[in-house]
């Protein structure tokens, strides 16, 4: 008798013995049903070794309740005798409420787990087999599916067989289900099995001898006509039967189903026939088949139906297979492969994702296959469908590290051992790491973490994923370090031909320079060369996710020539996570990053620093610029001072607008591309205007000391003005100047125009740094006319002579550099202007309309598609930015909002103002950053200005990928482009043109 609030010592021993609800077992324990079992200590303790022993004990109390009366006595008699058997049946229902059911509901099965023989231990097809040969009808075979799967089960939860060993178990027993299947569908069917051949070859993890204990069977069918039997009809003879083999195994029955059997890996998927003749076959896969259906093939194997016709079909495919990596697109699709599809994932999901997450299964199973088509062309060793057999085969060969490998291969079984846990729990289709801290604990107590399950569980998964993480895309390159370094004993050398072949399938196209690059940078016993060795597997996989890998290698080589023994340099990029991966994608994104960088390598610090990125204001690229001009001795020396920091700011702002366009491992690419748009337009001109500032000074100084004898200012204009400038813009500018008190007009005239020469001059005197080139043809009179006028002089001609497209030019200007007082004056002299009072008359209009139409029609380079010009061409920035200046003439008197320089600024406005739709505005926006960014994109990948996308395939892919287009989609971008600026140009009619 239990003393009231006083815990029994059946409770304290049930709590001792892990379960967790001791109150609801105890009750379970006092059924008559069990008073044979209750005072055996045996009973509790196997019941604590299962995983979940409330489960367990549920489960026991069902089956032994389903018992004839008569038959209770043996089932608890050999449950408590026979040890082997009680591990086994209490293991299965502590880990599978599925099987529990299906136990409870076929009381007699339990005898199946009695048996404890040797050939019981591992057994085969034909074993699974005779367990299924009953089976004449869909239920029948379902029940005697999940008698021979309580069989693995138990050996997979007691240890008698590890993960591999479970899988190819439960690949045996798909294949004996199959062929009992079709067996039915022929029997229902004897006409059209007469008419054909037929062959199952199995895809995927049943195919690759490695399947879950709940997936997909993917398969795929060849038909052939029997002797005598016309093609047509056997080929739907054929069809039928496969139709009724799937239905067989799919369809769910009182006794639920067994698993879908998918034909999706078929030639043309499912639009494709659902069987086909051998020829038929290969004649697809010679023709039209993609580089992943190659890989898919890695594992086909033929387990039912015609023998002769599943050998037949293997032996023809499989040469295919072993030459996909010679096809012209290889590359492009292993990028297209290698960039893994989580995108698909809800975000909520990401991190529970055990097959398709970061670290997950299919990361190894990836960079295992494509391993094997890349070297399995020249090494037969690699042809295994098996992932763990593959991957020893490919450590055996030297063609991955063997420690690299020992560890995947360990994260692996890891990975599918709870894999196969979580699914065996209620025989679900599942990838999802559970949530509730009870399917945690189930989960980890049977992968033998006991002492607290759930956050060990948890530690070692986040391990083993984060080992997959680092290894998965590593193993593609450490053994190309191998192959041109020094290697520790018992290691294999990567051979110079294999070598090749892996740098080739990764994208470089010069894989004898790039093998020579790895050799100079990682051999040697050097600090840097150690250093360099742990650094390059990863720098290699971030070089060959660009468009030029080649590239990335080459200026990590020359960067680390030119800093490679300087301390900070090897540590930031050791210690420091991103600056390692913001240094590649810089390095291999085109020329102009380098380009900067190379003539100061210093700058890779940026790269560093969190804040290093983060464009410097005016303001402080100001007083830096006239710090280092106060400095120098001569004009010469200060305004290359200025041009250095321009240079440096150049590199900033290019490397971080790359690095949010392609995004890194910890922070995805940038979604709002005006964004990108506006910073890089804001932060060059910025940097332009303080080295205005800056050669002003140095001009003034080196002749009149600290004051020049008229007030000086330069008003940007064009982009410069709107703050939009991109990489290869020239700088448009007005000088204008006012004699200061006593001084002779003609005198400050004179200093006026030796000051904008001097200017000139020194910004574009040849030195490593780029020019910046400054153009004044939009000055009154364009190039007839004075560089530089008083206040009064620009005054006098706009009252006069101004012109309407000067009034339109003028929407623009802002000042930039010099008296400041006198640049807000000039300001309030154009307003008038640019902003006329009641707005623009009709003869204006017309003569707005005018001009732009003769500028579409002369200024567009001859030869150049008028599609895809980024400037003049249609739907352009010329269109939007005529359309929105046009509007800003018209109502700005009236509307504050308009009177800026800035094109989106503006359009911004004139859509709260109601001039423009929300999704006319919203066109014209798109259009005009996706030109802007085509703009920008090209100077970046070829170093040099262009309006178009460039023809050489190497730089046009480049682009893509700034653009957000992974490879092989540059058709999609073009399409996209025309796609876009065509909805722009409908509105520029409607807007512009009053169409």
């Amino acid at each position: 008798m239990t003393v009231p609030g006083r815990r029994s010592s059946t409770f304290t021993r049930l709590l001792r013995h892990g379960f967790t609800d001791p109150s609801g077992a105890e009750r379970l324990l006092d059924l008559p049903e069990l008073a044979a079992l209750r005072g055996d200590s045996v009973l509790l303790d196997a019941l604590g070794a299962t995983a979940d022993p409330d489960l367990a004990l549920r489960g026991l109390v069902r089956l032994v309740e389903a018992q004839p009366e008569s038959e209770r006595q043996t089932l608890t008699t050999t449950l408590l005798s026979a040890k082997p058997f009680r591990d086994r049946l209490l293991g299965v229902l502590g880990a599978s409420e599925a099987l529990a059911d299906h136990l409870a509901r076929h009381p007699r099965d339990w005898e199946t787990l009695v048996t404890y023989e040797a050939a019981d231990l591992h057994p085969g097809v034909a074993d699974f087999e005779r367990g299924l040969a009953g089976a004449a009808d869909p239920v029948a075979l379902r029940i005697a599916y999940r008698r021979c799967l309580l069989g693995i089960a138990a050996r997979d939860v007691c240890g008698t067989t590890d993960v591999a060993q479970a899988a190819a178990e439960l690949a045996d027993l798909a294949t004996a289900t199959l062929r009992a299947a079709l067996a039915i569908a022929r029997a229902a069917e004897p006409a059209d099995a007469a008419q054909c051949r037929l062959a199952v070859i199995a895809m995927g993890k049943c195919g690759g001898h490695e399947l879950n204990y709940v997936s997909d069977v993917d398969v795929i069918f060849v038909g052939e006509p029997a002797e005598g039997a016309d093609e047509a009809k056997a080929l739907q003879a054929a069809t039928r039967l496969a139709s009724h083999l799937m239905r067989i195994c799919s369809e769910t029955t009182v006794e639920g189903t067994i698993w879908p059997v998918d034909a999706n890996l078929r030639p043309e998927g499912r639009n494709g026939p659902l069987v086909r003749t051998l020829s038929s076959h290969l004649a697809y896969y010679q023709r039209w088949a993609k580089t992943w259906e190659f890989q898919a093939l890695l594992k086909a194997r033929p387990v039912a139906g015609d023998p002769e016709l599943g050998s037949a079909y293997v032996d023809a495919v499989s040469p295919l297979v072993w030459q996909a990596a010679e096809r012209e697109n290889f590359v492009t699709d292993v990028q297209a492969m290698r960039r893994r599809v989580v995108d698909n994932i809800p975000v909520a999901q990401v991190d529970r994702e055990l097959k398709l997450g970061p670290g997950g299964l299919r990361d190894v199973e990836f960079a295992v296959q494509l391993l094997q088509l890349v070297h399995g062309r020249s090494d037969a060793t690699l042809h295994s469908g098996s992932t763990l057999d593959a991957l020893a085969a490919l450590a055996a060969g030297g063609y991955v590290g063997r420690a690299d490998a020992a560890q995947l291969d360990e994260a692996y079984r890891f990975l599918r051992a709870m894999e196969h846990r979580i699914q065996l729990y209620r025989l679900r289709r599942t990838h999802l790491v559970p949530e509730g801290d009870e399917d945690l604990r189930r989960l980890g107590r049977s992968l033998g973490l006991r002492t607290d399950p759930v956050a060990e569980l948890n530690k070692e998964w986040r391990r083993h994923a984060s080992v997959v993480r680092r290894l998965h895309e590593k193993i593609f390159y450490r053994p190309l370090l191998d192959a041109v370094a020094q290697l520790a004993p018992g290691e294999i050398r990567l051979s110079p031909k294999a070598a090749g072949q892996r740098l080739e399938a990764l994208g470089y196209a010069d894989p004898a320079a790039a093998l020579r690059h790895l050799e100079a940078l990682a051999s040697g016993v050097s600090r840097k060369a150690a250093i360099q060795r742990t650094l390059l597997p990863v720098l290699l996989g971030w070089f060959a996710d660009s468009a030029d890998p080649d590239a990335g290698l080459l200026g990590f080589r020359k960067v680390s020539d030119a800093l490679g023994k300087t301390p900070w340099y090897l540590r930031l990029l050791r210690d420091e996570g991103a600056a390692a991966e913001n240094l590649a994608r810089v390095l291999s994104a085109g020329r102009l990053a380098p380009d900067l960088l190379l003539r100061a390598p210093e700058a890779v610090a940026i790269l560093g620093d969190p804040e290093g990125l983060r464009p410097r204001g005016r303001d402080h690229l100001e007083q830096e610029v006239l710090a280092a001009v106060g400095r120098a001795d001569d004009a010469e020396q200060a305004v290359a001072a200025a041009r250095g920091v321009r240079r440096r700011e150049l590199f900033r702002t290019a490397a971080a607008d790359l690095i949010d366009a392609y995004g890194t491992e910890d922070s995805p690419r940038t979604s709002d591309q005006g964004a990108l748009v506006d910073r890089v337009g804001q932060a060059v001109t910025d940097l332009n205007a303080a080295t205005l500032a800056g050669a002003l000074r140095a001009a003034v100084r080196a002749e009149w000391g600290d004051e020049l004898p008229t007030r000086f200012a330069v008003i940007g204009m064009g982009r410069f003005g709107g703050h939009e400038l991109g990489y290869g813009s020239d700088a448009d500018v007005l000088f204008v100047h006012e004699p200061r008190p006593g001084v002779d007009d003609q005198e400050a005239a004179r200093a006026a125009n030796r000051v904008v020469t001097e200017m000139r001059r020194l910004l574009q005197l040849p030195t490593t740094d780029p020019p910046l080139l400054i153009d004044a043809d939009l000055r009154p009179e364009g190039r007839s006319g004075p560089m530089v006028r008083t206040l009064a002089s620009y005054q006098a001609y706009y009252r006069r002579w101004s012109l309407v497209w000067e009034s339109q030019a003028l929407l623009r200007a802002a000042p930039m550099a010099g008296d400041p007082e006198l640049g807000q004056r000039f300001i309030e002299l154009i307003d008038p202007l640019r902003y006329p009072a009641e707005g623009l008359g009709e003869d204006a209009v017309r003569e707005i309309r005018r001009l732009k139409a003769r500028m579409e029609s002369e200024r567009l380079p001859r030869g150049a598609d008028p599609t895809l010009h980024a400037k003049l061409g249609r739907g352009g920035l010329s269109d939007v930015e005529w359309t929105v200046q046009l509007l800003q003439m018209r109502h700005g008197w009236a509307e504050p909002g308009l009177r800026t320089t800035r094109t989106r600024a503006a359009l911004s406005a004139a859509h709260a103002a109601g001039l423009i739709p929300t999704e006319e505005a919203q066109t014209l926006d798109e259009a005009w950053v996706l030109a802007t960014r085509v703009r920008n994109a090209v100077m970046l990948v070829r170093g040099r200005p262009g309006d178009t996308f460039p023809s050489e395939p190497r730089e046009l892919a480049a682009v893509g990928r700034y653009l957000g287009y992974g490879p092989g989609h540059v058709g999609e971008m073009v399409d996209d482009y025309r796609r876009i600026t065509r909805r722009a140009r409908a509105v520029v009619d409607e807007l512009f043109y009053g169409a």
